[in-house]
């Protein structure tokens, strides 16, 4: 269990159903920092490199349609198992099959809008990390309370 790095997006419909700050507030609660973060609209470019694993299978457009529809929030995460964490957190992709508890038991409806992006490894996490954050928009810091929420 190390300390790592995982990007999140809120999607489009997390943004426009005003959600953002609860999902927010639900990957903090869990003992992750911000270590970067903004809103900010996703090009066509963008989001064909984001999904570019999926390029060829029948749901690709409808992915870099839908990314691109609204305003994302974009963040970087950080904490000990960071990617596990927020997948967690987020529960799976579909969310009539989401646990309750999950950002997506709770709050989602539909597979197609899901709320919430989070990497699936920590490869694509850096890769991620890497199409919405230059390096100087990462943040380094501790926080005092990182003592109470982990073992050394």
């Amino acid at each position: 269990m190390s300390t790592e790095q995982t990007l999140v997006l809120v999607k489009p419909d997390g943004v426009q159903r005003g959600l953002g700050g609860t999902i927010i507030s639900r990957l903090e609660a869990r003992g992750l920092r911000i270590v970067a973060m903004k809103m900010l609209q996703v090009s066509r470019d963008m989001a064909m490199k984001h999904y570019g694993a999926h390029q060829g299978k029948p749901f690709f457009n409808g992915l870099v349609d839908f990314i691109t529809s609204g305003p994302v929030i974009a963040m970087v995460l950080e904490g000990r198992s960071a990617v596990e964490m927020v997948r967690t957190t987020m529960g799976v992709t579909d969310p009539l099959k989401a646990q309750p508890g999950t950002v997506r038991g709770d709050l989602g409806v539909d597979i197609g809008r899901n709320l919430v992006h989070g990497s699936d490894s920590t490869e694509s996490a850096a890769q991620e990390i890497g199409f919405f954050f230059s390096p100087d928009e990462i943040l380094s810091y501790e926080r005092d309370v990182d003592r109470w929420i982990t073992e050394s």
